[in-house]
């Protein structure tokens, strides 16, 4: 059985594969690169459950295929939750036609930036993830998982995308992009939104045979 998996980034199919690959029920997980004449769903929710929702649906009809969407982003109590539903877009005003790692790089610098006179203690933050699962005529299942942590001042670390520079988690002592692969899934926003999902999913999947 496949499934489509509403991305592009191939940052983010990685984490999603790595964390559902061992599913059960045989899943061949296939991303939106194999799609190539579907057009892109437009982000215009409120909510990242919102914009899950309508991307789950969408991709579904179009793809013939039950689809898992992801809306994730960061949440900085100090900037009244921006960047928000727009993270992965957050300095694409400045920056238009950039490639994804460039874009990553700006969006983070922009945040810094506008942090810059926020004294530590209030640089407290959040990634959350919403994912949704669907088939061409409605929702399937539904997750969404979160990780605390900070702002710092300057990035650190190579690994990881997006945000994962700056994210800072005390209990850790690390920044999201210090972490390697496997470490990092345990703890993030996606990895415990996929935890959740997961024995939804084996339940789906058996319920069909």
């Amino acid at each position: 059985m496949k499934i489509l998996v509403a991305t592009t980034n191939p940052g983010k199919m990685e984490e999603l594969s790595m964390l559902l690959g061992d599913s059960t029920g045989g899943i061949e997980w296939v991303s939106l690169r194999n799609f190539s004449r579907i057009p892109e769903v437009v982000e215009d929710g409120n909510t990242f459950a919102e914009n899950a929702r309508k991307k789950a649906l969408s991709y579904a009809k179009a793809s013939g295929l039950w689809t898992l969407a992801d809306d994730s982003g960061l949440i900085i109590d100090a900037l009244n939750g921006q960047p928000g539903v727009l993270s992965a877009r957050f300095a694409a005003d400045e920056y238009p036609g950039t490639d994804r790692k460039t874009l990553d790089k700006a969006n983070y610098q922009k945040v810094l930036r506008m942090l810059k006179d926020v004294p530590d203690s209030q640089r407290t933050a959040r990634f959350i993830c919403h994912l949704c699962l669907a088939d061409e005529k409605q929702i399937l299942l539904e997750a969404t998982g979160t990780v605390e942590g900070v702002i710092i001042d300057q990035p650190r670390g190579k690994n990881g995308f997006g945000y994962d520079p700056i994210f800072y988690i005390p209990l850790l002592n690390k920044t999201a992009a210090q972490m390697e692969n496997h470490a990092k899934n345990r703890i993030s926003h996606r990895g415990n939104a996929i935890r959740k999902l997961k024995p939804l999913l084996d339940a789906l999947l058996v319920s069909q045979r």
